[in-house]
C-alpha cells in the first residue's frame, strides 16, 4: 500500500495534477483531505472551529486524515493519491509517521511553480460572474498562504519531498513525471521508521542526558510532532533501564556505561486513539567535555538533537512531557524518585 502526496503552495495545481495522476498509475484513486475539513463543519461546534482558524490545526483532522487514507486503502488496495497542502513539519511528521505506523509507505513530492507563476495562476483563477466577498476572500487567503510557504521552503520542505518544476507544465505533463519519478525510484518512499501503533498500555523508558551547564539533551522525532528524550518502548522481557541504554545507542550513538538512575514513575492516562501507560525516565548523568560534540543521529527516527535549559524545554516539549522533565529534574536534585499519574506527583 502506498500514498503519494502532493504538496505545494496554495494555487500550485495539485488537485487537477492529481486527478491526471490516477488516470496514469494503475490500481490508484484520489483521496482529498479537505473532505475531512469540509466534514467537520458539519461535525464541530461553530465555536471550537472558530478558535482553531484553519482545519489543519485540529487534532482530529489530521487522525482522520491518517484514519481515512488507511481505511481506503485497506479496501480499494494499490496507491491513494493526495493533494494536500502541508507547509508545518510537525503535521507532516504526525501525518506521515501516522501511515508509517500502518505499514503505508509515502512517497512526497513538491509542485514548485515560480513564485510569480504562482501568483499569475491565483490571480487568473477564473471567477464566477457573481463573484461574492467569499470568493475574494479565497483569492486573498491563497496570497496570504504564499508566505508561510516560502518559510517552509526555506526551512525544511525541500529538503524533504521532491521537488517538480510546474511553471512551464500542464497538469497532465506533471502528472507523467511524477508518474515516472514515483516508478522509477527516483522518488522514494519517505525514510520514516515505521513503529506499529500500540495495542494496548505500554511501558516506555526515558534517559534524560546533561552538558556541562546541566542544560537536558532533547531529540527532534521525524515520526511525531513535538521534542522528546531519547528513549522508548521497552520491548517484551527487556529491564526498564537497559531499554533506555538501548534506546539512546541507537537514537545518539551514545553508550552509557552504568545503568541510569530512576527519577519518574509517570502513568500516562490513555487518549485516544493512544492506550497510555507507564512512562520512566532515568538519570543518565553528565556527558564528559567533548563527548556532545560526537552525538550522532544515526537512523531515521530522529531529525536534530539540542541541549535545552528547564525555560527553553517548556516551549519545545508538550505540555505532559514537560511536566515529567520538570519533575524529574526535582527528583535529581532532591535525590529520590517520584511517582506521577498524568504528570502530577502522587503520595
Amino acid at each position: 500500500m502506498t500514498v503519494v502526496w502532493i504538496n505545494g503552495a496554495f494555487g500550485a495545481g495539485k488537485t487537477t495534477t492529481a486527478r491526471e495522476l490516477i488516470e496514469l498509475i494503475p490500481n490508484s484513486a484520489l483521496f482529498d483531505p479537505e473532505v475531512i475539513g469540509g466534514a467537520l463543519t458539519h461535525l464541530l461546534p461553530p465555536k471550537h472551529l472558530a478558535e482553531a482558524g484553519d482545519f489543519q490545526d485540529l487534532p482530529i483532522w489530521r487522525r482522520l486524515v491518517v484514519d481515512t487514507a488507511a481505511a481506503m486503502l485497506a479496501e480499494l488496495g494499490g496507491t491513494l493519491v493526495v493533494p494536500m497542502t502541508l507547509l508545518r513539519q510537525e503535521y507532516r511528521d504526525e501525518i506521515f509517521g501516522g501511515l508509517a505506523a500502518r505499514r503505508i509507505a509515502v512517497h512526497h513530492l513538491l509542485l514548485a511553480p515560480a513564485e510569480t507563476i504562482l501568483r499569475e495562476r491565483i490571480a487568473g483563477r477564473e471567477a464566477p460572474p457573481d463573484e461574492t466577498d467569499g470568493d475574494l476572500r479565497t483569492r486573498q487567503w491563497s496570497y496570504d498562504r504564499i508566505e508561510p510557504y516560502r518559510a517552509a521552503l526555506a526551512s525544511w520542505l525541500t529538503a524533504d519531498a521532491h521537488p517538480v518544476d510546474t511553471s512551464d507544465l500542464t497538469p497532465y505533463e506533471t502528472a507523467v513525471r511524477i508518474a515516472e519519478a514515483v516508478g522509477s525510484g527516483a522518488v522514494p518512499a519517505c525514510d520514516i521508521v515505521q513503529t506499529p501503533e500500540p495495542t494496548a498500555e505500554t511501558l516506555a523508558a526515558g534517559v534524560l542526558l546533561f552538558d556541562e551547564q546541566d542544560r537536558v539533551l532533547l531529540v527532534d522525532p521525524t515520526y511525531k510532532p513535538g521534542w522528546e528524550f531519547p528513549g522508548g518502548v521497552v520491548e517484551r522481557g527487556e529491564a526498564p533501564a537497559r531499554a533506555g541504554m538501548r534506546e539512546v545507542a541507537e537514537e545518539t550513538g551514545i553508550r552509557l556505561q552504568e545503568v541510569p538512575r530512576l527519577l519518574v514513575v509517570d502513568w500516562e492516562r490513555p487518549a485516544p486513539p493512544g492506550f497510555g501507560g507507564l512512562r520512566l525516565l532515568f538519570d543518565g548523568g553528565r556527558l564528559e567535555p567533548g563527548e556532545a560534540s560526537r552525538v550522532l543521529l544515526p537512523g531515521p527516527e530522529l531529525r536534530a538533537w539540542r541541549f535545552a535549559t528547564e525555560e527553553e524545554a517548556a516551549g519545545m516539549l508538550p505540555p505532559v512531557r514537560y511536566e515529567r522533565l520538570r519533575w524529574a529534574l526535582r527528583a535529581r536534585e532532591r535525590g529520590s524518585a517520584l511517582y506521577l499519574e498524568a504528570g502530577v506527583p502522587v503520595g
